[in-house]
């Protein structure tokens, strides 16, 4: 089957901007262009290929071809780089978009040093989807993403896997929240009781840190609380108590506007980037980006 490069784009944009009309802005093109290059693709493919939801997604069919869409703008932009000045016109809405997953924490910490750096060297953009770093490799799985942040260094097929460094988390509570809740000590019997934050359904952290420090899991109270700024807001106002980033949290334990709920008691969570095989200047530049990122802020 022939593609149409035009109407593949569409698509892609689409489903990255998540709706018609800001995809026609993207392209500058009218949203009923957009509809008719979709609806012809559609046609071609015999099949739908995007649901007109809010935002729109691609479905079954139409996910293999919005990933061949963003991989050959890489490829029009590593040819672009390879001939002269001038032989290749550039236009300005095939600027490949880079689509990874990273988890919140390291977004809030270190991972968008490491964007900033690759943008101011490349031509190309970003599209960060935030999932639970024992979750991203899912979306690099099903070829949702061309790379991610994640804590499994086994590569994914197709895939290669570097090392970065592990993030320490800190237990840390309000000194209020520690006296009134762990007074006795921080047993099984008070934290069944001691309300306890939670990112989303995926965090695991509090398990896994009161398994270490049991060596048994308790059921925890908790408060969902999708945001890692307010994760560590609502454990300095008294909330609850929840794993953050050392990183964030040192000027507050050094204030003494949060207390450790066992000093010195830490958990290490090794982060691994994982990218697909596909070598392009702009994915390996961005792969460079987040290594030396990493380096500098992560725990070896």
């Amino acid at each position: 089957m022939n593609l149409d490069y035009a109407q593949l784009a569409a698509l892609a944009a689409v489903v990255r901007e998540g709706s018609f009309d800001a995809a026609a802005r993207t392209l500058h093109v009218t949203p009923s262009a957009i509809s008719q290059r979709i609806r012809a693709l559609e046609e071609r493919c015999g099949a739908v290929l995007v649901t007109r939801d809010r935002p729109c997604r691609a479905t079954e069919f139409g996910a293999p071809l919005c990933r061949h869409a963003e991989r050959v703008a890489l490829l029009e932009q590593e040819l672009r780089t390879a001939l002269p000045a001038g032989t290749v016109e550039v236009d300005p809405a095939r600027v490949p978009t880079l689509r990874i997953a990273v988890n919140a924490d390291s977004l809030a910490t270190w991972f968008v040093s490491a964007a900033a750096a690759f943008v101011a060297r490349h031509e190309a953009l970003l599209d960060i989807v935030i999932e639970d770093q024992d979750h991203t490799v899912q979306a690099l799985r099903r070829g949702e993403v061309l790379a991610a942040v994640t804590a499994h260094a086994a590569p994914v097929q197709g895939c290669r896997s570097f090392a970065l460094g592990r993030m320490a988390y800190a237990a840390v509570a309000s000194p209020a929240f520690v006296a009134r809740h762990f007074g006795h000590g921080v047993d099984a019997r008070s934290l069944r009781r001691a309300p306890s934050l939670r990112f989303n359904a995926q965090d695991d952290l509090q398990d896994r840190w009161v398994r270490r420090h049991l060596g048994r899991a308790v059921e925890l109270p908790r408060h969902g609380l999708p945001s890692t700024g307010a994760f560590v807001e609502a454990a300095r106002l008294g909330l609850g108590w929840g794993l953050n980033p050392v990183t964030l949290v040192e000027p507050l334990l050094a204030r003494g506007e949060l207390v450790e709920l066992v000093r010195g008691r830490r958990l290490d969570t090794p982060l691994h980037w994982q990218c697909t095989r596909l070598a392009t200047p702009a994915l390996e530049a961005l792969t460079d980006s987040v290594r030396a990122a990493a380096r500098s802020r992560l725990r070896g």
